[in-house]
């Protein structure tokens, strides 16, 4: 699509987008008009996820140094490992779970519950630790805290080494998912709420003023 295609009048791509646009102006203004229980849930809910990111994500490192005798830049690895999953987990959820959902782009409950438990547990859960294990290989590699392989034994140390933090980190994950499958369930039902009030309200035009 060029741009001159989509500032023509008539051009259905406009239209679908100035439809698009008018949809989500009438859904933040029902957003605005629910109770504060539910604004604060659906704006701030995806922090609650991020947070628990970062526990993992501090588990995850905690037993990696402990695993590789790390001693030192505990605050090195620690900040990180705090603040990258926070983001990322945000960031995804709000991105492929959230946005779709109150821009009216994804309608169907199972989708939208299935996006937040996958979002929960591979970014909230799984990638914490996938961040954990180089940062401190490369610490552990740096401060010569525990004897290394070599090239040809570099894979089965790492997955032998990994086996027991994966282990660890299972209830972890496991509670990630059930954190973002009930999100995305609770946000799927403040849509409902919306979506029940743009169909009961008398006067349509008066919101879109």
């Amino acid at each position: 699509m060029t741009g001159r295609e989509f500032l023509e009048l008539d051009s259905p791509q406009k239209r679908l987008y100035l439809e698009r646009c008018k949809r989500m102006e009438v859904i933040q203004k029902m957003l605005n008009e629910l109770p504060k229980a539910d604004q604060n849930l659906c704006n701030h809910g995806s922090y609650f996820l991020g947070a628990n990111a970062s526990l993992c994500g501090l588990a995850a490192n905690n037993f990696f140094r402990n695993i590789l005798h790390v001693r030192r830049a505990s605050l090195v690895s620690s900040l990180p490992m705090a603040v990258i999953p926070f983001l990322s987990t945000v960031a995804v959820y709000e991105v492929f779970a959230r946005k779709p959902l109150f821009s009216g782009e994804l309608n169907c409950e199972v989708c939208a519950v299935v996006r937040g438990g996958l979002i929960g547990a591979v970014v909230g859960g799984l990638y914490p630790i996938f961040l954990a294990l180089p940062m401190n290989a490369s610490l552990a590699a740096r401060y010569s805290s525990s004897p290394l392989p070599g090239k040809e034994n570099l894979l089965r140390f790492w997955l032998t080494t990994s086996q027991p933090v994966f282990r660890k980190m299972s209830w972890g994950v496991l509670i990630q998912a059930l954190t973002g499958l009930y999100l995305a369930t609770k946000h799927h039902g403040i849509y409902i709420k919306v979506l029940q009030q743009m169909n009961t309200s008398r006067d349509p035009e008066e919101l879109q003023a």
